[in-house]
């Protein structure tokens, strides 16, 4: 077998391990040695092994990651980042994790806030599901296989070349991978007509803690449940998604039409929520807020109102002349293009090849992100005090993001599926506030902000719970000891934020299906045997 980027024999690597003292309470050279062996059997002969001795080992950790504030903190490095080509290789990981206490983290696209994907407060390993992207569409079913490396991009590109009335509802940031994507709800520019990714899942592919394959019927409808928005890594590793693809018509229209204090900004965000959920179902809306130079020089709020519209902009106007007259939109703010066009505008791609959404490297930043969900309108005295809070950042360096509900969302029950921020809500807000690397030493000024800014806004959001998106994870809700008994009542701070009464369903599967909790990280699902 041949260790990537490495001249190394594999017994004069382990020599060197040795030499160097670099054994620990997790013996990773024996680990490798296990590995080895367990590829041997399945005669998988395979340069996807990394360690820290390999050229490439820093390359392959940090090709993914988008927020590089976790990665800064972590005292941790992973033992073995594996980028497997079959299922036999994680199998053989399982398996040798198992024997040896090691911690596995699985990675698909790299873009957890939280790094969990990539970091941990234990040794670890990582298996980087890259490899394993093949995306295959049934243009007379309308259905896709999608194994859980692909990207949105990759995805979306796909489908697009097969069919032009045939898309997917989900996020816009091409470079996020499917398999946390679709696994914790997936929220996109289409979900009040057509509502979330995790919604579409028909079927999948999941390795248990056992190292045993499943599809939907040998999984059962527990399991199948429990992974479409319950958080995947928590049950298995689920190798690929059957997803049912949506008919759109071949042109829709968008816009993003900016709005400042003096053009009355305050009083069009706040006519904005209670207008956004209750619109036509086919148009969403998305409202982002910074604050921003003005013409003049002087500091002013941006309202960005960014929206897709599934028709051609002649139904549009109407629609907006009727129900959101206060935005003034006009025709010259809209365009007319086919699906795969609107991916490439709302990612910041406008006017580009498709090809870019094949590119999997994320843009890199420090930041630190929080969610919160909104269910009766934000008064103006009220949006008037987010504008300060705005202007205690740098320009475009804080940003809020309203993403509207209703529609279909309302229709679907919370029990449908673990996501179960449906009904009630009007709109979700994303909190982001970044830095440059050489302002990292000043991070926790930052995430003091952010955090001051967050107790603000409980007067303003959900309760009992304060509800939260999964996909956006925050550690400041609550985590998991990783050594150690987490009992049920520090594990349900931030499972209810997340999952609400859904949790307790969650918690009985994990208990069933991963008694020993092997699938594990800060914010997993803790089974009932460690309470």
């Amino acid at each position: 077998m041949k260790i990537s980027g490495s001249l190394f024999p594999f017994s004069l690597f382990l020599a060197f391990i040795l030499i160097s003292g670099a054994s620990s309470a997790h013996n990773k050279n024996d680990f490798l040695e296990c590995l080895n062996l367990q590829f041997q059997k399945s005669n998988s002969e395979s340069d996807s092994i990394y360690t820290p001795q390999n050229a490439s080992y820093s390359s392959i950790l940090q090709s993914s990651i988008q927020n590089l504030r976790p990665a800064s903190n972590s005292r941790q490095r992973p033992l073995v980042i594996i980028t497997p080509d079959h299922e036999s290789q994680i199998q053989a990981a399982i398996y040798c994790s198992k024997k040896y206490g090691i911690q596995l983290n699985v990675r698909s696209g790299g873009h957890d806030y939280e790094g969990l994907s990539y970091t941990s407060q234990t040794p670890f390993i990582i298996v980087d599901m890259r490899n394993l992207r093949s995306i295959s569409i049934d243009t007379e079913k309308n259905t896709a296989w999608v194994q859980t490396g692909a990207t949105l991009g990759e995805l979306y590109y796909t489908i697009a070349e097969k069919c032009k009335t045939l898309a997917f509802t989900a996020g816009v940031c091409s470079t996020v991978g499917v398999g946390g994507h679709f696994s914790g709800g997936g929220y996109g520019m289409m979900s009040r007509k057509h509502g979330f990714a995790a919604d579409h899942i028909i079927d999948a592919k999941l390795i248990d803690a056992n190292g045993q394959i499943h599809d939907r019927e040998s999984m059962g409808e527990d399991l199948f449940w429990a992974i479409r928005g319950g958080g995947g890594t928590s049950f298995g590793i689920v190798v690929a998604f059957k997803v049912k693809l949506i008919v759109i018509p071949e042109t829709v229209t968008v816009f993003n039409v900016t709005r400042t204090l003096d053009q009355n900004a305050t009083q069009i965000v706040h006519r904005w929520q209670y207008v956004a959920d209750k619109i036509d179902e086919n148009l969403l809306i998305r409202l982002f807020l910074r604050s921003i130079n003005s013409s003049n020089g002087k500091r002013t709020i941006g309202a960005f109102f960014t929206s897709l519209y599934l028709g051609p902009v002649d139904d549009l106007l109407p629609i907006m002349q009727e129900k959101f007259p206060e935005l003034g939109l006009v025709k010259e703010d809209c365009t007319e293009m086919p699906w795969i066009e609107s991916i490439l505008f709302f990612a910041g791609f406008q006017g580009q090849s498709r090809d870019v959404l094949l590119n999997r490297t994320p843009v890199s930043a420090y930041f630190k992100g929080k969610s919160d969900y909104v269910k009766q309108p934000i008064p103006e005295y009220g949006l008037e005090s987010i504008w300060k809070f705005l202007n205690e950042e740098d320009v475009n360096r804080a940003e809020f993001e309203f993403s509207p509900y209703g529609g279909i969302i309302d229709e679907i029950s919370e029990s449908e599926i673990p996501f179960p921020h449906r009904s009630g809500n009007i709109y979700m807000i994303h909190y982001v506030v970044s830095w440059s690397e050489e302002e990292n030493a000043e991070s926790k000024r930052h995430i003091n902000w952010i955090r001051k800014l967050y107790g603000f806004m409980a007067r303003y959001v959900s309760k009992s719970p304060r509800d939260a998106y999964f996909n956006y994870r925050d550690l400041d809700i609550g985590m998991n000891k990783i050594e150690g008994n987490t009992s049920y009542k520090q594990a349900s701070v931030w499972g209810f934020k997340y999952f609400n009464n859904n949790f307790r369903r969650l918690v009985h599967i994990k208990n069933k299906v991963d008694p020993t909790n092997f699938f594990r990280n800060e914010q997993s699902i803790p089974p009932v045997s460690l309470w």
